[in-house]
């Protein structure tokens, strides 16, 4: 009888062991996602009583969580604003922003003007850019995506001034409406889109300004629309929150960033 009791008491033990884990949660940008997570299966390699919860949802979802208490870790594809200040953020790499074709468009590079003037309605057909007749297919981002933030402001326009035949969130659709179509366009993580295309996926980023949108040019910062990829919290990072962070800063996660076709901020 007591050899039975010890046995129950031995295998509750164990049992409460094994789900006695520590758990991170992050939410947030989707272009940052893919890199943390890679990120996060590295770190629980060496920390296996930690369990790192990824879960995307747009950079201001990332934000308000770790205001609210919802995330220990939010995710931003963007600077925080003049209103974020009294969160803290790490920036892991940089990204660029750029406008994203279907492989068979013929056209090669846009300016800052043209780009806006596509989503403004000005123009509406490829025929005025030098490509072929047919009206341009403008795929616009959603609500709380950063991308739609930082165009908006970098093309000094109003959200509700964008004419958008459809609205897409995440990174993925983005890419995946425009693969199906051959008169759209939209803007993209160049890193993202740099990874898909590798794939084979038929998409082709467009020069901007003269500019090609490549990791070379991002880094070097002549690449015109870049930004950082940042995680926020709401307060001086401890424990195993500040150990993931300054994993994701090391230069053991160099490779990683690299892999995403993102630039990393460590020499």
């Amino acid at each position: 009888m007591v050899q039975f009791l010890f046995t129950i008491m031995v295998s509750a033990l164990i049992g409460t062991t094994a789900y006695a884990k520590d758990k991170l949660v992050l939410t947030g940008s989707s272009t940052v996602a893919p890199l943390v997570l890679e990120m996060a299966k590295r770190f629980e390699k060496s920390h296996s009583s930690i369990r790192i919860d990824v879960q995307t949802g747009g950079s201001s979802r990332g934000v308000n969580d770790t205001r609210k208490g919802l995330a220990d870790i939010g995710m931003a594809s963007r600077k925080l604003s003049e209103k974020e200040t009294d969160l803290k953020f790490f920036t892991i790499a940089l990204d660029g922003v750029a406008p994203v074709v279907h492989k068979d468009n013929p056209i090669k590079n846009i300016t800052d003007a043209q780009f806006r003037d596509i989503f403004i309605g000005k123009i509406t057909n490829w025929k005025e850019l030098g490509g072929i007749d047919a009206k341009i297919v403008v795929v616009n981002r959603a609500e709380g995506r950063s991308e739609l933030k930082m165009f908006a402001k970098r093309q000094n326009i109003n959200v509700s001034d964008i004419k958008a035949a459809l609205i897409v969130g995440e990174n993925a659709h983005c890419i995946k409406s425009v693969s199906k179509n051959k008169n759209s366009i939209s803007y993209i993580s160049v890193g993202h889109a740099l990874k898909e295309m590798e794939l084979g996926v038929p998409i082709r980023l467009l020069a901007l300004n003269g500019v090609e949108a490549n990791m070379e040019n991002v880094a070097s910062g002549r690449y015109p629309f870049a930004r950082p990829l940042n995680l926020v919290v709401n307060s001086e990072p401890a424990g195993m929150k500040k150990s993931f962070i300054e994993f994701t800063l090391s230069k053991n996660v160099r490779d990683l960033i690299e892999s995403q076709s993102f630039v990393p901020t460590q020499n």
